[in-house]
Formats: structure tokens, C-alpha cells, sequence
């Protein structure tokens, strides 16, 4: 059976990671979409923590039967990979992104310098004829 102080403590660090995403996401600084993640990490560990007979049960299906808090642990391990897995895709396109838009700032420059040489290029042939 899980001891209630590890059930106590692991609800308080469920719900300050609820509150901190929470927070984030007021203030702007965590994405919506990116937040969905967390949310759903504070509330699957909210959820095991205070409903000790389903993470003791849990723990029996898994062969975790002498230490049933191990399961939230595996539980958190899990959802931070899936994070990482997330911000490793999105950090991918984004990488892809900004090699277009260098290539694209550099033709860009390329064509701005060209157009402003062409206007000297007039007037010192004005000036020669």
C-alpha cells in the first residue's frame, strides 16, 4: 500500500506543476499548445497520487508490487520524454524554417544590392555621355 505521506506529497508537487503551468500560460510565456502536455502530466500524476487503490493496482499490473510510488515516478519519466519528444520535433521544423529564411533574407540582400547599384551605374554613364 502507498504510504499517505507520499501520496500527500506527491498530490502538493501535482498541483504546484498545475499552478506553475497555469501561470505560465497567463503571463505568456508558455503556448497554449505547448502547455497541453504539462497539463495533462499534473493531472494523470494529481490523479494517481490521490487515488492510492489505482496506483496501487497499477503497480500490481506493472510487477511493481513492493513499491507502488515508483509508478508516479515512471508515470513523470514518461510524460517529460514525451515533452522532450514534442520539443524536439517542433525545434526540428523550426531549424528547417530558419535555414529558408536565411536563404531567403540572402537572395533578398543579394537583389536590394544589385538595385542600388544600378542608380550609380546611370548616373556615371549620364555623366560620361
Amino acid at each position: 500500500m502507498t504510504p499517505v505521506r507520499i501520496s500527500i506529497a506527491a498530490a502538493i508537487g501535482s498541483v504546484l506543476l498545475l499552478l506553475i503551468v497555469l501561470e505560465l500560460i497567463r503571463g505568456r510565456r508558455l503556448k497554449e499548445r505547448y502547455a497541453l502536455l504539462w497539463l495533462a502530466t499534473g493531472v494523470v500524476l494529481l490523479v494517481l497520487s490521490l487515488w492510492r487503490g489505482g496506483l496501487n493496482t497499477i503497480a500490481g499490473w506493472s510487477g511493481v508490487g513492493t513499491y507502488p510510488p515508483a509508478i508516479l515516478f515512471a508515470a513523470a519519466i514518461m510524460f517529460v520524454i514525451a515533452v522532450l519528444l514534442h520539443y524536439s520535433t517542433v525545434l526540428s521544423r523550426l531549424t528547417d524554417d530558419n535555414v529558408l529564411l536565411a536563404q531567403e533574407v540572402a537572395l533578398l540582400r543579394a537583389r536590394v544590392d544589385a538595385l542600388e547599384r544600378e542608380p550609380d551605374e546611370v548616373t556615371t554613364e549620364t555623366r560620361a555621355g
